[in-house]
């Protein structure tokens, strides 16, 4: 399971790893894993990769200069995003209704998503809680599928 936990933080942070494809690997290889300890690993290890994402959208962990704006750059955005973190405030449920399905269907991708909620000023608990139900339900549904898949045609 640390194995899970590791390549599932890792997945998180760097695109190209696909942390589905080893969850059914890993499923097929030992038909006799949990699938919810499986999948409770992966998604604690997948929101755990996406806070950092989520902080450097709070602007707490330092960006590279690329992705910093000067100083002195006339902030044009500042009225837009003031009025979209109003927005999040007013619309919680509708906030965390779009945190969840991200995470479960990954559309937004929840890359994406985790950066916008920390930009938004989206509460810490909100986007650990709703990214740790939707991640669950996900990999829930990965880990289960090569388990119903082989007993239909096998």
């Amino acid at each position: 399971m640390s194995a899970a936990f590791g390549v599932s933080v890792l997945a998180a942070l760097i695109p190209l790893i696909s942390i589905e494809l080893f969850v059914i690997a890993l499923m097929l290889q030992r038909p006799d894993t949990a699938w919810w300890q499986l999948a409770a690993f992966v998604a604690a290890g997948q929101v755990i990769g996406k806070l950092l994402y989520y902080y450097a959208g709070r602007g707490s962990l330092p960006l590279p200069k690329l992705f910093r704006r000067s100083a002195d750059t006339p902030s044009r955005w500042s009225l837009r995003l003031a009025r979209f973190r109003e927005v999040c405030r007013e619309r919680p449920v509708w906030t965390a209704g779009v945190l969840l399905s991200s995470s479960f269907i990954s559309l937004p991708p929840f890359a994406a998503v985790s950066v916008i909620a920390g930009v938004a000023g989206i509460p810490l608990r909100t986007f650990v809680l709703t990214g740790l139900v939707g991640r669950f339900g996900r990999f829930a549904l990965v880990a289960v599928v090569p388990g119903i898949a082989g007993a239909w045609w096998f």
